[in-house]
């Protein structure tokens, strides 16, 4: 199983964020993560990371604790209002992050990539500052996809995207499933939630309202749509 969190709870100045909470997300599917702001869903993604400590539960990632440093050998992570560091261009971004990771792609394979994603080859001499959001953005998620990782943890991924953009981020990520990986996102794109998920989770005042597909979503809370779903599960 890729995730397995157990009771997880998690404080700041004594008020739970994530009020012992479980789930299973499990091999080769989409699992979205939802919640308005503040609920926590950025939260347990770092605990995910090992970047906060929690009071009490646990966390395995492809069985191994959350909190030694194996655990997350074959994750890749692309945080929210992702931005590469201003003094690199794309190329130098993408070279750092391949030793980071110890891990070789061959030009052909960068060069597909950036044409999957509309971004033009030029962005590899162009200097970080000079980008905009939505190329920072793709550039990241360029990185994150020829890692090649069996997990990929993503927090709103669409953020700055075109309309154009999201439809060939999400082509990607469905790719990304079909070759295998699991993908664990969280979004307020209900739209692309109910397009790209397997399962969903609703996340509400620290604790897991909802755990299923979108259909059962919207079946347990006589909805018609996603969002009144949503918004019943959480009034």
């Amino acid at each position: 199983m890729p995730i397995i969190v157990s009771e997880l709870s998690k404080s700041y100045k004594s008020q739970f964020v994530l009020n012992s909470i479980s789930l299973e997300i499990k091999d080769s599917e989409i699992y979205s993560f939802i919640g308005v702001n503040g609920a926590g869903k950025t939260t347990l993604i770092k605990c995910l990371l090992d970047f906060h400590s929690f009071e009490s539960g646990s966390i395995q990632i492809f069985d191994i604790d959350s909190h030694q440093t194996s655990a997350r050998e074959n994750m890749a992570y692309l945080p929210e209002r992702f931005l590469p560091p201003y003094y690199l261009n794309g190329q130098q971004f993408l070279n750092y992050i391949f030793d980071l990771h110890k891990y070789k792609v061959d030009t052909d394979s960068i060069k597909k990539m950036l044409t999957d994603l509309d971004l033009s080859e030029e962005i590899l001499k162009k200097s970080v500052r000079e980008f905009s959001k939505g190329m920072a953005q793709k550039l990241g998620l360029a990185a994150l996809l020829l890692l090649d990782k069996k997990l990929l943890i993503l927090d709103e991924p669409m953020s700055g995207l075109d309309p154009k953009a999201r439809a060939l981020v999400k082509k990607q990520l469905k790719l990304a499933k079909e070759k295998g990986k699991t993908i664990f996102f969280s979004s307020h794109l209900l739209a692309d939630v109910e397009e790209l998920s397997d399962r969903i989770g609703i996340l509400h005042e620290g604790e897991i309202a909802f755990c299923g597909t979108t259909d059962e979503c919207k079946k347990e809370f006589q909805a018609d749509t996603l969002e009144d779903a949503f918004l019943k599960c959480i009034s």
